[in-house]
């Protein structure tokens, strides 16, 4: 490398319950730097969980720590072939890789049953817990993937 590796900022926990995880996931929630949005957004799902008697922070958490990938592939060139090689996943790229998945499948999810982006993420959240949901299914196509290219881990070095 050749230039001074960049300081990782410590970010706050959020308004209401301190969390530096829902913290980190409204930043990520938010869209053109409207973050009371995405503030009202997450808050309100937290809302329609509790409304169905579940601990919204554990329901959260849960959630991030189901879909946080185990192992996931990255390319890398050897005398000139790319091959998939299986890495494991550390701690801060799991949660940014689990928190990314949630919010995208929640986007995703059909207008038919929900009406607001509220409902669409906490029925996302809910079924990350119960280890359900798009955001399961793309955490196990990563694990198949490294599994499926276990042949060529003896390139990791």
């Amino acid at each position: 490398m050749r230039h001074k590796q960049a300081q990782k900022r410590e970010i706050e926990g959020d308004v209401i319950y301190k969390n530096k995880l829902v913290s980190k996931f409204i930043n990520y929630l938010m869209r053109d730097g409207k973050k009371t949005v995405a503030q009202k957004v997450l808050y309100g799902s937290f809302d329609l969980l509790s409304q169905k008697n579940q601990d919204p922070i554990s329901v959260f958490e849960k959630a991030i720590q189901n879909v946080g990938p185990r192992q996931e592939v990255k390319a890398k060139r050897v005398g000139g072939a790319s091959y998939q090689i299986p890495m494991e996943v550390r701690g801060e790229r799991k949660v940014s890789l689990a928190i990314r998945w949630i919010v995208d499948a929640a986007r995703r999810r059909s207008n038919k049953d929900f009406h607001i982006f509220e409902e669409k993420l906490a029925a996302e959240l809910t079924d990350a817990s119960n280890d359900q949901g798009e955001a399961i299914k793309k955490r196990d196509t990563a694990l198949r993937m490294a599994q499926a290219n276990r042949a060529f881990s003896h390139f990791k070095w």
